[in-house]
């Protein structure tokens, strides 16, 4: 029985004394507790534990009565004690008690001493620097803050939002396997909104709010206080030249994993400004194993999540980013001028959790004992936990209306639709999903029709499409067309769903690349594997598939709608019907914008030379180069010209060696390739 969720801290207060404890209460604060908090009293049942199984473990068998009874009471006790954290979060200690078992822990204090000696400074001095870190970094969690952020987002859910789909079930899984261990969180990052939607769902369904790791640009006056007091904790963008701060820093999450916190981070780093998942950063993931492997803690239970929405609030700025614009930094002015935002509403927020996975039992799995692990073996376990994690945020990913919309319409084959038009490309992305069984939007799955004329409408009351004067075939029936100024911002939604069609699209250009009405499926895996290497810095693939399964899959997709049809004799041959080759270049198109992209850095390879400028000076370059190609038809897409496309795409071009005009040869192999694949493309 609870009566109050708030967790117990180290230190008694008058009131406690005086009433009782949450845990223990006297009463006169049950009765308050009755009807003044009627919301917060529940009662939870554990997990019951079988006597005669109890008493028939091996180590068990031969004991009396009288001993086994301590023994059971122990286990009961812990159990309980295990439920009541998965509720309450762990007992608080004050922030100045907190910070004061860090800095007096044994390997800090070594670390300092070693490192006081090595620069010849004083130790009072260095005790200093790691305290003043502390205060940086560190939490300060407040129930009444959560309570606080927990009311301002059911307003903003209900005033902005048309509120939330959430699995239950999924979150009671959760909540068990929290017992077992800290939760590490692990969230898709689009918004601002995912961290302040997780933790207040945590929170009204009767769970801890976790720590969560904030960039330190978040820490300013009035917020930066705020989340503190919410449980976030913030982190530098680099470490580079700070190995006290790097080592005070390590120390705080294995205090807070000691401590049995719930921890939260986005594997992506930062926001996608894509609409995609990024590839992932190990950094905070690979100090969690860490503590770990230095005994923080008995096991860890990631959960990756899927946060998702109809639209997002950040999607002016999104679109001034990746059309090479700075970032804004986070201050209180910007704050104050997105009071606009509270005009519009933005459709639904979809979450979703993934099935837990324990740290023990993957390590067990796979036969991998992390405390025996050099250094560059646990780099390489936390490289695959990372993509794993990944795979695992793709999987329960929700498709929405809005992403599959934008898709249709920016792969349309006409410049100008009707939308009956536009509604048969749709239909033929909604067969592509329902029969590869992907997640979808509820208002996807009841009426896909309605759906997809409330987010069309949506994009054109923001005039992300227009409509125009002409006529269609039908007299009654306007044309409409995308606005070539808003492709970036449409590129953002349709990469929302992009994962779900990626192998559908390379399975695709594979056939069309066969140039003829029959081939044999056999023929399309070494275009597939090439196509998936070529993006690898685009895409976050489900590695568990090998290119062979997800052809066979996706070719069982299109025999479904009438793309294909298998050869009457010929085993594992089939043949492209009439209407098959339109809609194969419909998926293929998926991949068009990114072509583009690369053969914009290709050009610019070709004309500079290896050790010509710096990084950020290349990319803007490339942009330059990029939006003259543009404006002379050399490319067709304007969303090709997305910052983040090109960075990937000089990553993928480094790693294979072509960095420069010295490399012309290569150059001119990975555009002629790229010419090839355009050439099937509208």
């Amino acid at each position: 029985m609870f009566f109050s969720k708030d967790p117990h801290r180290t230190k008694t207060s008058l009131s406690e004394l005086i009433f009782g404890s949450d845990e223990n209460p006297g009463i006169f604060k049950q009765l308050r507790a009755l009807l003044k908090k009627t919301g917060e009293v529940f009662a939870e049942v554990s997990a019951p534990l079988n006597l005669q199984e109890f008493v028939e473990k091996p180590e068990y068998r031969e004991m009396s009565g009288d001993k086994l009874a301590p023994i059971l009471r122990r286990e009961l006790i812990v159990q309980i004690n295990r439920h009541r954290q998965s509720i309450t979060g762990p007992i608080l200690k004050s922030p100045e008690e907190l910070n004061e078992n860090i800095l007096t822990n044994e390997r800090l204090r070594t670390y300092m001493e070693h490192y006081a000696q090595t620069r010849k400074v004083p130790q009072w001095k260095v005790h200093k620097e790691a305290n003043g870190y502390l205060n940086e970094i560190a939490a300060k969690y407040r129930i009444a803050m959560v309570r606080l952020l927990a009311g301002a987002v059911k307003w903003l859910t209900t005033t902005m939002f048309d509120g939330y789909t959430l699995s239950t079930e999924e979150l009671n899984k959760l909540k068990v396997m929290s017992r077992r261990g800290p939760l590490i969180l692990v969230p898709c990052h689009k918004s601002h909104i995912d961290y302040l939607i997780l933790s207040y769902l945590l929170f009204v369904h009767n769970m801890p709010c976790p720590h969560i790791a904030a960039g330190k640009n978040l820490s300013f006056w009035p917020m930066g206080p705020i989340f503190r007091g919410a449980g976030a904790f913030f982190i530098r963008r680099t470490f580079k030249g700070a190995v006290l701060y790097s080592k005070v820093f390590a120390e705080y999450v294995h205090k807070l994993l000691e401590e049995g916190f719930n921890i939260e981070f986005f594997i992506e780093g930062g926001r996608s400004r894509t609409g995609k998942l990024l590839q992932p950063k190990l950094g905070l993931l690979s100090l969690i194993l860490n503590a770990f492997k230095d005994g923080a803690c008995e096991d860890l239970i990631f959960a990756p999540v899927f946060i998702g929405y109809d639209r997002v609030l950040e999607e002016s700025s999104y679109l001034h980013e990746l059309e090479g614009g700075q970032k804004k930094p986070e201050s209180l002015s910007q704050m104050i001028s997105a009071r606009k935002f509270l005009k519009k509403r933005y459709g639904r927020i979809y979450i979703r959790f993934h099935e837990t996975f324990s740290l023990n039992d993957y390590m067990a799995q796979t036969g991998l004992h992390i405390r025996d692990m050099s250094p560059k073996e646990q780099n390489t376990l936390c490289r695959s936990i990372g993509y794993m994690l990944l795979n695992c945020i793709d999987k329960v990913s929700v498709i929405t209306p809005h992403a599959v919309v934008a898709a249709a319409l920016l792969n349309c084959s006409r410049q100008r639709f009707s939308y009956d038009y536009f509604f048969s490309e749709f239909e033929t992305y909604m067969n592509y999903l329902v029969f590869q069984k992907m997640n979808l939007a509820d208002t996807l799955l009841i009426d896909p029709a309605h759906a997809a004329r409330a987010a069309f409408d949506s994009y054109l009351q923001g005039k992300l499409i227009e409509k125009i004067s002409e006529q269609g075939e039908n007299a009654s029936e306007p044309l409409f067309k995308v606005n070539d100024n808003k492709r970036v911002l449409l590129e953002y939604y349709k990469n929302n769903c992009v994962v779900a069609f990626t192998p559908a699209a390379f399975t695709a250009l594979a056939i069309l690349d066969r140039d003829a009405f029959q081939f044999s499926v056999s023929g399309l895996y070494e275009t597939y594997s090439f196509l998936q290497n070529f993006f690898k810095y685009e895409f976050a693939y489900d590695m568990e598939k090998s290119p062979e399964h997800s052809v066979q899959e996706n070719i069982k997709a299109f025999v479904s709608d009438a793309i294909l049809m298998p050869h009457p004799t010929l085993q594992d041959t089939y043949n492209l019907t009439s209407v098959g080759f339109r809609k194969l270049r419909l998926f293929a198109d998926f991949l068009k914008a990114y072509f583009e992209s690369y053969r914009v850095v290709l050009n610019f390879l070709m004309k500079h030379s290896r050790d010509e400028g710096e990084v950020r000076d290349k990319v803007k370059k490339i942009q330059e180069l990029g939006s003259k190609m543009y404006k002379r038809k050399e490319i067709d897409r304007a969303e090709a010209l997305s910052v983040i496309n090109f960075k990937n795409a000089s990553d993928f071009f480094s790693s294979k060696g072509v960095r420069g005009s010295e490399d012309a040869e290569k150059i001119e192999l990975y555009m002629n390739v790229i010419r090839k694949y355009l050439n099937h493309l509208p």
